[in-house]
């Protein structure tokens, strides 16, 4: 993305006064461009040489204000700066904006190399000597960061949450979407009734994940994402990091997809002289799953409403039984029936709906994704999910509703299937027992069903016994 003169020349007269032996700027590319920040590369003339630099702000017109939830840039410079003190491999802050220098809010940090695609981290030759490794130093990093004292500014401008608190205002953003999942309301209840006892009250990164860390062949180069920071209970970080959505396939290693949980617990006892409980981080794990089965149906409602209207807003939104089943396998465990294969052309029809379907989701793939352009190419990959998406609906969905409409049946007098759900989510929120009978059966099967359509290869499946029925 190009850049306009007055942002080059208000970016010089910055450098010229706090670079020494400033040139010029030779190269300037926006890298994102986001509703609240934006991102840059710079590659910045010295009498020394060369040097590049990465540029976050807020521009102007937002006057610097965070969106909700998020930290303003001010404050993560502040807490890049405190963390380079306590020992965390960060990118060195090297200027924070002042309203003189026109820029908006933001502030100027060192550019780093590494890999930071959680796909190539759990997958790379070039990583595979050190990602045995990566869940200790993980450990050791968690500790230093919740280690961190702040002063009393920076903790004001910076939320306190506890568990209770986080658990309900989560479920709260979920009841505004105004839709029944069930599996999302029993997984509340069952965290509003196991909250960790005798929790710390530390800084938490709040998005310590496989994806935010830059990886070398000598381990961890940089914490990134800071955005979310908060106080609140430490093993939130922990337990995050151990979710099965941030394991890109590897779920039998359970810290990022390239580690263990004994080699995380190590090294965070080794450096703070602190045993997490098994309980709390099954709690926290459980909390990440419903907290992202959550955000990602708020993502696809921002684009239902025409906020962001993304392709890959509505296709995120199925991930959401991604997570309901990684909440299935934590809490209600076991055996599961997928629906048997329905063949494309099974019907009288030349082609059948689903055949046409296949048609264009193989251009997308074949011809469209394979082009020059790196972005066009993801977008038809995108485009080509959200056709398999639809096609499997339409092939098994009519079979999976009719089965939950069934069991429904079994709970609730007559009704419409949208009707039950309804029923059975709201039951949950008034108090319905979790350990009602066949309760959990009916989730696990409703679940997987949904997630055999929404993305039949993720993991969780493999988690139970699934048979063809």
């Amino acid at each position: 993305m190009s850049v306009d003169s007055r942002f080059l020349n208000a970016m010089t007269t910055v450098l010229e006064r706090e670079l020494d032996g400033f040139q010029s700027i030779e190269e300037c590319q926006q890298l994102t461009a986001g509703a609240s920040q934006e991102t840059y590369r710079l590659l910045v003339k010295t009498d020394q040489g060369e040097n590049r630099y990465a540029f976050r702000r807020s521009p102007t017109s937002e006057n610097g204000a965070p969106i909700p939830g998020q930290v303003g840039l001010a404050t993560e410079a502040k807490l890049l700066q405190l963390a380079e003190k306590a020992g965390i491999p960060v990118p060195g802050v090297v200027y924070l904006l002042e309203d003189s220098d026109e820029l908006g809010s933001g502030f100027l940090m060192q550019w780093l190399d590494g890999e930071t695609l959680g796909q190539r981290i759990v997958r790379s030759e070039a990583l595979a000597g050190i990602r045995p490794q990566l869940a200790r130093q993980c450990g050791d990093v968690l500790a230093r960061l919740h280690a961190i004292e702040i002063d009393e500014a920076t903790a004001a401008s910076l939320p306190t949450v506890t568990p209770e608190a986080l658990v309900q205002e989560t479920w709260d953003a979920y009841r505004v979407l105004d839709i029944p999942v069930p599996m999302i309301d029993f997984s509340a209840r069952w965290l509003l009734e196991n909250l960790p006892q005798n929790t710390r009250r530390t800084l938490v990164h709040g998005d310590f994940r496989n994806g935010n860390l830059m990886i070398d062949e000598s381990g961890i180069v940089a914490v990134l994402d800071w955005e979310l920071t908060q106080i609140g209970d430490p093993v939130r970080d922990l337990g995050w990091l151990c979710v099965n959505s941030w394991r890109f396939g590897k779920d039998h290693l359970p810290v990022g997809g390239f580690g263990t949980i004994e080699d995380l617990l190590a090294g965070y006892e080794e450096t703070s002289g602190i045993t997490v409980s098994e309980e709390d981080l099954h709690f926290w794990q459980v909390f990440g799953s419903f907290w992202w089965s959550i955000t990602t149906l708020n993502m696809a409602q921002t684009w239902r409403t025409g906020d962001t209207p993304s392709l890959e807003r509505p296709v995120i939104g199925r991930r959401s039984s991604e997570a309901q089943m990684d909440c299935v396998n934590l809490l209600i465990p076991g055996d599961i029936a997928l629906p048997g294969e329905v063949k494309l052309d099974q019907g009288t029809q030349l082609p059948m709906p689903a055949e046409l379907l296949e048609g264009v989701r193989t251009f997308l793939t074949d011809e469209v994704a394979g082009g020059g352009d790196e972005r066009f190419g993801f977008l038809a990959k995108v485009a080509a999910n959200s056709l398999g998406i639809a096609q499997r609906e339409l092939l098994y969905g009519p079979a999976l509703a009719a089965a939950e409409h069934t069991r429904l049946k079994a709970f609730f007098s007559e009704g419409s299937l949208d009707e039950l759900r309804w029923q059975l989510s709201r039951g949950l929120q008034e108090g319905l027992k979790l350990d009602t009978a066949g309760l959990a059966e009916h989730l696990r099967l409703t679940v997987a069903g949904q997630l055999s359509i929404d993305q039949p290869r993720y993991p969780a499946l493999r988690g139970n016994n699934p048979v063809s029925s």
